[in-house]
């Protein structure tokens, strides 16, 4: 989506002297930005008793961002060990991380135990007699398979390796209640980057729905329901964006009938990452080379290696050229890194203003799955981030990478084994 304006008007201004002090190409992150939209999301579903964000550290798995999240009163959303060390690593705790287990080995088990524990949600009826020791408080990811259609990213359920399935999910409760849990939380994710509010309602409707089915058959009542992530950003100028507040009241309406119907009402826990933190991170690079052939390729001093979302997904992510308006925009470019792979493009036949050596480029949206999901090939080294701070100052928050971090893992004891 373009960048709010106030993002703007904070950083364009400095920017030469941004990219000149720490030199391109770079993430940069909008503390204010992020702290907006977590005050919106707490607004819209205020009127529900007990409401929490557990923050998808995937999408941008940087500390500084963890703590403003902390200090949002959110929790965070893990898969992984590494997810678990950086969440506890800003003091989260116990109820503060929800770890939703995807093919988990007993090492991610202990580890999910350890240092206070956390909200540990199965992914598969299988793995219940693995767990180490059975929690008190346990979820499990449903799965509806042909009951719900998933959105153009999440895809079919039915093909989806995630969940336990409709026909396991009575039974997953009764085994996990038989060794020792005593209470309970039911998760799905069936959307990701989804723009249509309706789309949400309904998850959350399903998921009261089966909670009420699952009272009846197992004699449980459940702490909370936890709708995943999949709120979308409209990556394109001219897309309407999601109507939170609609989202807000309509779901809203959902728990106070429940609680009409059964006496009692659980949390709403929701783990949102691009809709957090997307919209307010930007890359900046820099061009450095023109070239003309069957096409006009501009190329940046940056590669997919720092934002692979349009060669991975053909993704739109709009582009600004720093003291150049819109009004300027009259020559047809494709925007390239320089990976030996001919989808390293940031932009395709995309209407720029005129490009010369040294202009600054604004790649927006790349709050979320862009750092993070960076890679190596061809030994290309990820970029620095940076935060603009609400008080207008630029913190360096990861230094780039350098090639001491990407020969590390060739600096080890020589081990062989002999048959």
């Amino acid at each position: 989506m373009p960048m709010s304006q106030s993002f703007k008007d904070c950083l364009f201004p400095n920017l030469s002297e941004i990219a000149e002090y720490y030199g391109t190409p770079f993430h940069i992150y909008d503390e204010a930005g992020i702290r907006e939209t977590g005050r919106r999301l707490q607004a819209a579903f205020a009127h529900i008793p007990e409401f929490r964000e557990y923050y998808a550290v995937k999408a941008l798995p940087n500390p500084k961002i963890l703590e403003i999240m902390r200090s949002m009163g959110f929790g965070f959303d893990c898969s992984s060990v590494t997810e678990l060390v950086l969440s506890r690593g800003v003091g989260a705790r116990g109820d503060d991380i929800m770890f939703t287990s995807n093919n988990t080995s007993r090492e991610e088990f202990l580890a999910a135990e350890a240092e206070g524990g956390c909200i540990l949600n199965l992914d598969d009826i299988s793995l219940i007699p693995k767990v180490p020791e059975m929690p008190e408080l346990i979820s499990f990811r449903y799965n509806p398979g042909p009951r719900r259609i998933g959105n153009g990213i999440i895809g079919n359920p039915v093909e989806a390796k995630y969940g336990v399935s409709h026909d396991q999910i009575a039974l997953a409760y009764r085994q996990a209640k038989a060794r020792g849990a005593r209470h309970f939380g039911l998760h799905t994710m069936l959307a990701s980057n989804e723009l249509n509010y309706a789309y949400m309602v309904q998850t959350a409707r399903t998921l009261l729905e089966l909670a009420e089915q699952l009272q009846d058959q197992v004699g449980i009542t459940f702490r909370f329901i936890n709708i995943g992530g999949g709120l979308g950003i409209p990556y394109e100028p001219g897309v309407a964006p999601l109507d939170l507040d609609a989202l807000g009241r309509e779901i809203t309406e959902l728990f106070l009938a429940f609680n009409r119907r059964n006496g009692y009402a659980p949390a709403l826990f929701m783990e949102s990452g691009r809709y957090m933190t997307g919209p307010h991170g930007v890359l900046v690079v820099k061009a450095i080379n023109r070239k003309e052939i069957y096409r006009t390729y501009i190329g940046v001093d940056g590669c997919m290696n720092a934002l692979m979302r349009p060669a991975l997904y053909n993704a739109y992510h709009h582009i600004e050229v720093l003291g150049k308006g819109p009004e300027q925009r009259s020559e047809i470019v494709d925007v390239v890194g320089s990976l030996c792979e001919n989808n390293d493009k940031f932009a395709i036949q995309r209407p720029l203003p005129p490009l010369e050596d040294n202009d600054i480029l604004i790649i927006e949206d790349s709050g979320a799955h862009g750092h993070a999901m960076g890679f190596n090939y061809n030994g290309r080294l990820r970029p620095k981030e940076l935060l603009l701070r609400a008080d207008g100052s630029v913190d360096l928050i990861r230094r780039a990478e350098t090639a001491e971090d990407y020969f590390a893992t060739l600096d080890f004891v020589p081990r062989t084994l002999h048959f």
